[in-house]
């Protein structure tokens, strides 16, 4: 297998590496993978991790649901029921920080396509890119939305949108700078970009350890603490306005977590600790299971 091997820190630079944990590829193969920090920034990665010729097969499972909108089983089923929630508020959260009833969105990794076209029904000018070739032909089938493949990204114009979005996508990116650089070209100069990733710093992530669900490996080849996501924006020309939680994802991951553990009653264990973790990030929202990070350009 061809992989990819992290010989310099994709933040700071550094070469000082210390292997935190190993973790399982609980979703499709099995197999584990290392989980390494940086000693200079505390940047944590995979190490290791597939290359994009090969990491294809890692998410090859009927239970991916961002690729393939399973309802099977009762935690799928909660999913669905909290994206619904959760599609409002996203849309409120765009509005507020563009200023704007309707505009110009970009949404990358979108998926099945449920949030494009929860957006595009409210009257925004909706384009969006998509890797999984089944997750875009959903979207054409059930939302006639026409989704880019990742390669459409560096043909858009400059300044060509009012809000860019990553739901839980920036984790998955193998070109880390490329893709900042891209954002900010593209990115109109009073636009908003908003990014969410899960929070390794989390009341959750420190309970679970390695065996925490938002881990993920090899698909998330990333892992960003609060102060990791601010400094890759300050490096390329963003200044972070705002960090809101993300407070259902502490249920979600907690019972996906109990599910690896082989615990008796997942969902029961899964609600009593995101409950706990869920309070935790009303004391501090850093806790909190995902962030979402809210920039701006600097020179805006």
């Amino acid at each position: 297998m061809n992989v990819r091997y992290i010989d310099k820190c994709p933040l700071c630079g550094g070469n000082g590496f210390e292997k935190k944990m190993t973790c399982t590829d609980h979703y499709a193969t099995g197999e584990s993978f290392d989980i390494f920090q940086c000693k200079d920034c505390g940047f944590l990665f995979t190490q290791s991790f597939p290359s994009e010729a090969e990491i294809g097969r890692y998410y090859e499972s009927p239970d991916y649901i961002s690729h393939s909108d399973t309802r099977k089983g009762l935690m799928n089923h909660i999913y669905h029921w909290v994206r619904r929630f959760m599609l409002a508020r996203k849309a409120r959260l765009i509005k507020h920080h563009c200023g704007l009833n309707k505009g110009s969105l970009l949404d990358i990794g979108t998926g099945t396509g449920y949030f494009p076209h929860y957006m595009k029904e409210k009257g925004w000018r909706v384009s969006a890119i998509e890797k999984s070739p089944q997750a875009r032909s959903f979207a054409k089938e059930h939302f006639q939305l026409d989704v880019d493949a990742p390669e459409a990204l560096e043909k858009h114009a400059e300044q060509s949108f009012d809000a860019i979005t990553l739901w839980h996508v920036m984790e998955h990116l193998e070109h880390l700078d490329e893709t900042w650089e891209t954002l900010g070209r593209i990115l109109k100069d009073r636009g908003v970009l908003i990014i969410a990733v899960p929070n390794p710093t989390s009341s959750d992530a420190m309970k679970y350890k390695e065996i925490w669900a938002a881990y993920d490996v090899p698909r998330h080849l990333w892992h960003f603490s609060p102060s990791v996501m601010q400094q890759f924006g300050a490096k390329h020309g963003f200044i972070l306005c705002e960090r809101h939680p993300m407070p259902f994802d502490a249920f979600y991951v907690s019972m996906l977590s109990e599910k690896y553990k082989k615990s008796p009653f997942p969902f029961i264990k899964g609600m009593i600790s995101g409950t706990a973790c869920w309070f935790s990030s009303l004391i501090k929202k850093e806790r909190s299971s995902s962030m979402i990070y809210v920039f701006r350009k600097k020179e805006a």
